[in-house]
């Protein structure tokens, strides 16, 4: 095997291990940073519903109240607030989703699916939890969800579902008097839900990976040109050239040409030595004559 082939061989080694190296490590990170982005906006969307929330409560409610006498505005609901507002974001990007799932709601609109009303369940079982982080598979790909406890420590919210007697009669004659009603004070009753779709950043994270390793290995074939180019330049050349040199002198041409000796490296060395051998075979062979 040439010396060229033992470099290229060890080269191609070194590299498919750095290689493999650095595309774990890469796509570790790329993909950390891409969920760690779909977490921030599903925190960007919960943050939102509670201002949303706080803003109804502050300001709408207070300017519906007089009305509320005759009809039941459920303008005037925080929950209902948020979800309308999420329900227009939904009409440009309806891989979003925000949901006030409750065991028993008001509205059945807000009543849980299944893998929501595993969500509350949780909430309701480990009480000291404040937030709960999952994927889930959905029909357009996989979906991050991030969801918090509603609970009840507003008395204010018991005055509509505490009981039938004490519940307004214009909540009565919009929704009934079927659901919504036995809330206790510091009861989890459900739970805020925010989904975000996970494909685009996802995507990203696999396209800057493709192009990082792309990259990767367009540097190292250059350096692979470069470097069999020095090889052959600086060592190949020279060595093959005093090979051919000293297979003329072993075999009697005295005549051949010397090896250029300038410079101070390994190889020039070596030529040096080798002019010295040379003349002193030619002086030893002149006295034998």
């Amino acid at each position: 095997m040439s010396l060229t082939a033992k470099f290229n061989l060890v080269l191609i080694a070194v590299f498919s291990l750095g290689l493999l190296i650095a595309g774990a490590l890469s796509y570790k990170i790329l993909h950390d940073n891409a969920r760690r982005e779909v977490i921030e906006r599903a925190g960007l969307m919960m943050e939102s519903a509670l201002a949303v929330r706080g803003y109804t409560v502050s300001e709408i409610s207070p300017l519906l109240a007089p009305q509320m006498k005759d009809v039941f505005l459920p303008q005037t609901v925080p929950a209902y607030a948020a979800t309308q507002s999420f329900q227009q974001l939904r009409k440009n990007h309806p891989a979003y989703a925000y949901k006030e799932a409750t065991l028993n709601p008001t509205n059945p609109q807000d009543r849980p699916v299944e893998w929501e009303a595993d969500i509350i369940e949780q909430f309701r079982n480990h009480s000291d939890q404040t937030e709960i982080i999952g994927v889930r598979a959905t029909p357009s790909g996989d979906s991050l969800y991030l969801a918090r406890p509603i609970q009840i420590k507003n008395g204010a919210c018991l005055a509509c579902h505490s009981t039938v007697e004490a519940a307004p009669k214009t909540l009565l004659a919009r929704y009934g008097n079927a659901n919504g009603f036995g809330w206790k004070l510091n009861d989890i009753v459900g739970a805020q839900i925010v989904s975000v779709p996970m494909s685009l950043p996802f995507e990203k994270a696999r396209q800057a990976f493709n192009t990082f390793m792309a990259s990767l290995v367009a540097i190292f074939l250059f350096l692979i040109v470069i470097l069999n180019l020095m090889l052959r330049t600086i060592v190949i050349a020279p060595v093959t050239r005093m090979s051919r040199i000293a297979d003329e002198v072993s075999k009697g041409n005295m005549e051949a040409e010397e090896l250029s000796e300038t410079g101070k490296d390994e190889i020039s060395v070596l030529a040096a030595s080798f002019n010295r051998m040379r003349r002193s075979l030619e002086k030893a062979m002149k006295m034998l004559e």
